[in-house]
């Protein structure tokens, strides 16, 4: 990597202070390794540790080069801690910690120009720690990828139920707010139409704004990955290979598996954003399906109840409107416990205490602003 032109005092001061957090680096993941009994885990924490070490002479090079002086390294506290932890505990107990390093590393280079390619590759050693940290039995494992398959699928569905319950409760709550008041039906009918309309707009809106940004997010990392593959194929290579060796992939067969796919572009790219991203690249996510579905699902809790003052204008509709409130309370909870470990009884009435403790207290303002205006 070529130095940059004009080299500021800070950026001197950035580079000395990289250069130590990886010299720090390659003190732990060298701890681990003499720490570490089984050969096939120190030896991936000795490839981690020359990572570190490329990682390293990079700012070393760039120090240099801004005619800096290379800080000299002593581990630090926490380095120390963290090995006499390893060798006193075990490693697994200890790559936790680490792989969240891992992660605060790759946040700090994301802004600087001069750590292009580094993000990815802390990235990638957060993933191979996180694979190290397993040690699930093959029923335990079989459970976990059920319960994220699981959440895939059923992901649309949970958004759906909560933003129904969203709209029941927020309308409900407001259309006995006003009829605490003691407000005229087609008054309630207004504001109740009016809550319906503004909440799933909103709701619509916030949605497909998280859901932009989030898929912007995976895209640009999408985008970074595949940059860093054009610039330094061999290194992605090689942190692969280290993924699947965390899985258990004997080294040479996760050598070969990694050089097969780095050499077809299309599969590589698939492959890193999946092992390294942790993303499925063909299910990102649409802005405009989860904001729709979010109009929907607030646009049918929020009706039920409204739906009473469209057909009658007497006091039987407040009745009513409560009466198919809490039945849709009920039911929006027992449908809740499909995510949950409750029974469908418990939840249902759980939510239903929910809801009609926030309709009392919108009642109960209601009638005091109406009494104090009359």
């Amino acid at each position: 990597m070529e130095a940059q032109q004009n080299t500021t005092p800070a950026d001197l001061a950035r580079y000395q202070q990289n250069y130590l957090v990886e010299m720090d680096g390659i003190a732990l993941y060298r701890a681990m390794a003499g720490a570490e009994k089984d050969e096939k885990r120190a030896a991936i924490f000795a490839k981690l540790a020359e990572n570190e070490e490329r990682h390293a002479q990079r700012w070393a090079r760039l120090i240099q080069s801004g005619g800096g002086a290379v800080p000299a390294h002593h581990p630090s506290a926490r380095v120390r801690m963290l090995g006499w932890l390893a060798r006193r505990f075990g490693t697994r107990r200890i790559v936790p910690i680490i792989s969240s390093l891992e992660a605060r590393d790759e946040a700090g280079y994301m802004s600087q120009p001069e750590a292009v390619g580094l993000p990815a590759e802390e990235r990638a050693h957060s993933r191979t720690l996180r694979e190290m940290s397993g040690g699930l039995s093959g029923q335990e494992a079989i459970i976990g990828v059920e319960r994220w398959h699981f959440t895939s699928r059923g992901g649309s569905l949970r958004a759906g139920v909560f933003g129904v319950n969203d709209g029941l409760v927020s309308n409900f709550s407001l259309v006995m707010g006003f009829a605490g008041a003691e407000a005229k039906p087609e008054y309630i009918l207004l504001a109740g139409v009016a809550g319906l309309l503004a909440g799933s707009f909103s709701m619509a809106a916030g949605e497909y704004v998280s859901m932009r940004a989030q898929r912007e997010l995976f895209e640009q990392q999408i985008a970074m990955e595949k940059q860093e593959l054009e610039m330094s194929p061999k290194e992605e290579e090689e942190e692969l290979s280290l993924i699947y060796q965390a899985k258990g992939i004997p080294e040479k067969e996760a050598a070969a598996l990694a050089r097969r796919i780095i050499e077809n572009p299309k599969t590589a790219i698939d492959t890193l954003a999946r092992e390294e991203l942790g993303l499925d690249p063909s299910e990102l996510g649409s802005p405009w399906r989860a904001a729709t579905s979010s109009f929907f699902a607030f646009v049918t809790g929020a009706f039920v109840p409204v739906a009473p003052y469209l057909i009658t204008s007497e006091f039987s509709a407040s009745v009513a409107s409560a009466f198919l409130s809490c039945l849709a309370l009920f039911a929006v909870g027992a449908l809740l416990s499909i995510f949950t470990a409750r029974g469908p009884f418990l939840s249902g009435l759980r939510m239903l205490g929910i809801g009609l403790l926030a309709s009392a207290i919108t009642y109960t303002v209601g009638w005091l602003l109406g009494v104090s205006v009359s």
